[in-house]
């Protein structure tokens, strides 16, 4: 890590490379797939594996946040079904989208911030006796 390396959450925010903090990870405004490699300090993303993370704390946020509208839409406004549905039908997938991407690519600054990596067999030392 360098000294000029942006942060975590600025890097997630922006979607933008770990390391120098100008390149983009994802390689159009729909993908979720990473792109190979920084297209400005070429560092690898190949150490990148967020897994299920991004997925379970959009979940958690997004019912939040989804459920909590959903009430006052319906206590304080009183919006019909039909109103709910196209409401919600349209904005929870918008939402989800741009959450992920941003989850995905704050989980990834995180990553290459603490050196985070999968650890095998080849990592584990024998016991000193």
């Amino acid at each position: 890590m360098t000294d000029t390396a942006p942060s975590p959450i600025a890097a997630g925010l922006g979607c933008r490379c770990p390391r120098c903090g100008k390149g983009n990870l994802f390689p159009g405004l729909l993908s979720l797939g990473l792109k190979d490699k920084c297209e400005a300090c070429g560092l690898d993303y190949a150490f990148i594996d967020a897994g299920d993370g991004p997925a379970v704390f959009a979940i958690f946020i997004l019912g939040f946040l989804i459920l909590g509208g959903a009430m006052i839409a319906e206590f304080v406004f009183g919006v019909p079904v039909w109103g709910h549905v196209l409401l919600w039908g349209i904005l929870t997938p918008l939402l989800a989208l741009g959450l992920l991407k941003v989850l995905k690519g704050t989980l990834a600054a995180l990553q290459f911030r603490y050196a985070a990596r999968e650890v095998g067999h080849a990592d584990l030392e024998e016991p000193k006796v």
